[in-house]
């Protein structure tokens, strides 16, 4: 019997999927053809290198005689513990994110797009977010990665740059 999902939540679904076919004596080459998919794909699911998608999950739950989306509650629940990993949203700075309407804001890489973050901040930003990205970088990198950036269009650009970052 499969656990329930509340104890489990965060694990890949197949590391679960491995366990339970075990406990029942089957192979993976059993399993794929009982759910008729390719046994690459469920090799790759049970060493967790691939996800499992809704008909995947369907087949499963009626295999396994469970209900048809706990396979994708388990695959939602992991990879969501995998972007939260991937991010400490203590450390994101404390802006508006109209201020990136262009991008999907989630999905920002604080550090390898810093000059793009900088120079948006100082061009459209208020004091308190302009604040806020040197205090978030540091004030050297915030004046280094200033001194890279050769024109803006926008007034408020220099005078910002004037106020807070003597060159």
């Amino acid at each position: 019997m499969l656990p329930k999902i509340d104890k489990i939540k965060g694990i890949h679904p197949g590391i679960i999927l491995k366990r339970e076919i075990s406990k029942r004596g089957w192979k993976n080459k059993d399993l794929a053809l009982m759910v008729n998919e390719h046994a690459q794909t469920i090799s790759a699911i049970l060493k967790a290198k691939r996800s499992i998608n809704p008909k995947l999950s369907i087949k499963l739950g009626l295999k396994l005689e469970v209900e048809s989306d706990y396979f994708m509650l388990l695959q939602a629940s992991f990879d969501i513990k995998q972007a939260n990993s991937k991010y400490d949203y203590k450390s994101i700075p404390d802006i508006r994110k109209v201020l990136f309407w262009d991008t999907d804001f989630s999905r920002i890489d604080w550090m390898k797009n810093r000059y793009a973050i900088v120079k948006r901040i100082f061009e459209r930003g208020n004091s308190l977010e302009i604040s806020e990205i040197i205090n978030f970088y540091g004030y050297e990198t915030v004046k280094s990665e200033l001194q890279n950036i050769k024109t803006s269009f926008l007034p408020a650009f220099d005078q910002n740059v004037e106020k807070y970052i003597s060159r």
